[in-house]
């Protein structure tokens, strides 16, 4: 009776210990030493540091602890944060998708880390390494309805990986200089998970229903950080660059040497300063054509350098499809002489940005001035304010011209404290010399996510007068096809969405079935009529390998207001009442095939015929050493007595990978809506970090395979760090 009272009493005291050891184990300690970055984990601080373990199914499943688990480390030195990780494979086998930094994590075998290091839930940074130590860094940014991640953001940082029998090791090394951190603020928020794409698995530290985002920065788990550095050893780093651009348009040829700067110099350890000089914003990699057969404009994303540090205070303050700001519009006709930004936290809940822009003049735009300010304060844990002043103004000389347009605003982001609801307010106003009035820009914004229900709802008041020179407000502006002229006009929008998920664990066959995705998207004149009311309803079966089966039900009703010349060939649709409508349904096979493919058909009514669409994506990976990616999409409309047309657009994609340092990718695009056939060669060799060389050779032709223009760019640039 007394030994098992005390083998009972010692099960209890063991269990408390581990409690109050994993308590105590969520810091990251202080150790002055420094690791050779190998992958080995040999070192002897390696083994007097606490291990952080136990990572919980997040997919297929989201049950229970992982079978196949992962112990991480880590420590810092004042200088370098150091993680080291072993993934406890059942094979030896790796798997990965792309050789090529920055290329998504999500189909490859990796290690991934989220760090929030002000702790506040605003922003973080994400650092991913696969099997073959290929990086992936990002910026976590909050968004409008959760996180986003924008890859365009680098960091110099050190990794190596190994693998040791079945055992997948992982080694890190992230400087502190490349991260925005508080000296008075002693919590990191961090997140480790993994991707084991051969058995399409995802394992996560933190204990996260499958229904939120894996760097979701609600979820970090707090690690105390032992003696925060005071200061930062290195402040500068410089990157001068030279491009030599050959260009041959129409048989006229043109040769432009250009050399550039770029700065950044951190004030503090929250605080940068970023500055370029004549700088090159030359598209290295070209954007993927889309066929666009909607009235209004496609968003790109930006992915220039100096637009990137803290580029979520910029890029989100308005909607995805009412935003105030869109750096891709500064220098986009003409060049840019300067460029400042002050970005980053002021004190612990206080984010600042500043920025100013300088372009030259060109034959058909004056020079121009662009400045925006934007502060952004965490008033609690749950709300958080930013305020707002963008500036478009013309200049001469060292002068400003009365020539303007500033948009000015505020907008509040509420996330409640069980995370299942988020919302978002904003308001404001633009000011030009032309107008005055109705100019007012309103939005009003809830979500709700819980584990297999979603839901939200937002209403929106554009005025017509709501002109933003440096934003992306594509509905406010309608082409008139019949009249040659675009026209401007405010409008109210609401929209409203609902999904509903079943997940079966215990089942061999079905993961989940996606029973109900809605959604509305209404617009309404300002007198209060519908301009249009769009409706999508999907459904999906997902399979233990998460290949999924769906449909697409799209209807629209539209009050056709202006001439719409939608197959380009000067046969404008006549103002009316339309209903358009298409189902679509597709197939998508399991991620973690070497030959992966999608495909879908189409077919509906469309303004006055009908449309037949379809697609196909395959994908074959010959890793590590090439990926073969090919699309096509067709797009058939047939609008009677207003003519037929078939747009084509085709993407081949093949990367050849010598090393994760040097890769070889040529796009070949095909586009009849735009007339253009388009090919892009490209040698990118990274040759220390942050440091490449680009030799890029581009043709075009128009869909008669007749030559329109080509050229060939060679770019080099090298990163000093002091």
């Amino acid at each position: 009776m007394k030994v098992s009272r005390m083998k009972y009493v010692a099960v209890i005291l063991l269990l408390l210990w581990n409690v109050i050891s994993y308590s105590q184990d969520s810091s990251i300690q202080f150790r002055d030493v420094n690791v050779e970055i190998d992958g080995s984990l040999n070192e002897e601080v390696w083994k007097s540091i606490p291990v952080h373990t136990n990572f919980h199914n997040l997919l297929p499943t989201d049950e229970g602890l992982a079978d196949n688990q992962t112990e991480v480390k880590i420590f810092h030195n004042g200088e370098y944060l150091f993680v080291g990780a072993i993934y406890h494979d059942t094979t030896s086998k790796q798997q990965v998708s792309s050789l090529k930094r920055d290329v998504s994590i999500g189909i490859s075998d990796a290690f991934i880390m989220v760090l929030d290091t002000q702790h506040q839930q605003q922003n973080g940074n994400l650092f991913a390494v696969n099997t073959y130590g290929t990086q992936v860094d990002a910026l976590v940014e909050r968004n409008e309805s959760g996180y986003g991640l924008n890859f365009s953001w680098n960091a110099v940082w050190k990794t190596k990986t190994a693998v040791v029998g079945n055992d997948k090791i992982y080694e890190i090394a992230i400087p502190f200089k490349a991260l925005n951190f508080d000296k008075e603020k002693s919590t990191f928020g961090v997140q480790f998970y993994v991707r084991d794409i051969k058995n399409n698995s995802w394992t996560i530290l933190t204990d996260l229903s499958r229904n939120y985002l894996t760097f979701d920065l609600r979820f970090t788990k707090p690690f105390r950080l032992e003696k925060v550095p005071e200061t930062i050893r290195s402040r500068f780093a410089v990157s001068p660059s030279v491009t030599l651009n050959y260009q041959n348009v129409d048989s006229d040829d043109e040769t432009t040497f250009r050399p550039s700067l770029d700065v950044q110099y951190n004030l503090s350890s929250s605080l940068k300063l970023d500055a370029t000089i004549n700088p090159d914003f030359s598209q290295i990699d070209v954007d993927q054509q889309v066929t666009n057969l909607s009235r209004f404009s496609v968003f790109f994303p930006e992915r220039r350098n100096f637009f990137l540090e803290n580029a979520d205070l910029f890029a989100n303050l308005g909607t995805s499809d009412v935003n105030p700001f869109y750096s891709r519009k500064i220098g986009a006709e003409n060049e840019i002489q300067f460029g400042l930004k002050l970005s980053g936290n002021v004190a612990q809940r206080t984010r600042i940005g500043v920025l100013n822009v300088q372009t030259n003049k060109n034959e058909n735009i004056n020079a121009q001035n662009y400045s925006v300010v934007v502060g952004e304060q965490q008033l609690t844990k749950q709300l958080t304010a930013t305020a707002f002043m963008i500036n478009r103004q013309e200049t001469e000389g060292f002068g400003f011209i009365d020539d303007y347009n500033r948009v000015a605003g505020a907008n509040l982001n509420f996330k409640s404290g069980n995370n299942k609801w988020i919302g978002l307010v904003n308001a404001a106003m633009s000011f030009n010399p032309e107008s005055s009035g109705k100019n007012k820009f309103l939005n009003l914004g809830i979500d709700y996510n819980d584990r297999g229900l979603q839901g939200g709802f937002s209403v929106k008041k554009v005025e017509e007068n709501y002109i933003t020179d440096v934003g992306f407000t594509p509905r406010l502006f309608t082409y008139d096809a019949v009249n040659d002229v675009v026209v401007r006009e405010g409008y109210y929008q609401t929209s409203s969405y609902l999904q509903y998920t079943k997940f079966y664990d215990s089942s061999r066959k079905l993961n989940s079935i996606r029973y109900l995705n809605y959604s509305n998207n209404t617009y309404f004149d300002v007198d209060g009529s519908i301009n249009q009311m769009s409706h999508f309803l999907n459904s999906a079966v997902f399979f233990k390998d998460l290949s999924a089966v769906y449909y697409v039900l799209n209807y629209d009703e539209i009050d056709l207001k202006y001439g719409f010349d939608v197959l380009g060939n000067g046969n404008a649709l006549s103002t009316g009442n339309y209903n358009n409508w298409n189902l679509k349904v597709g197939y998508n096979s399991a991620n973690n095939q070497q030959l992966r493919y999608r495909v879908n058909i189409q077919k509906g009514r469309f303004y006055e015929g009908e449309k037949i669409s379809g697609g196909i994506y395959v994908n074959y990976q010959l890793l590590p050493f090439a990926n073969l990616e090919l699309s096509h999409d067709v797009n058939s409309i047939d609008l009677n007595e207003l003519g037929k047309e078939t747009f084509h657009l085709s993407r081949f994609t093949g990367q050849i990978f010598f090393n994760n340092r040097l890769n070889w990718t040529t796009y070949v695009q095909y586009n009849n809506q735009r007339n253009n056939f388009n090919v892009n060669s490209r040698l990118q060799w990274e040759y220390k970090p942050l440091s490449y060389v680009y030799l890029v050779v581009t043709d075009n032709f128009d869909k008669n395979f007749n030559r329109t223009n080509w050229g060939v760019a060679f770019k080099m640039n090298y990163r000093f760090d002091f």
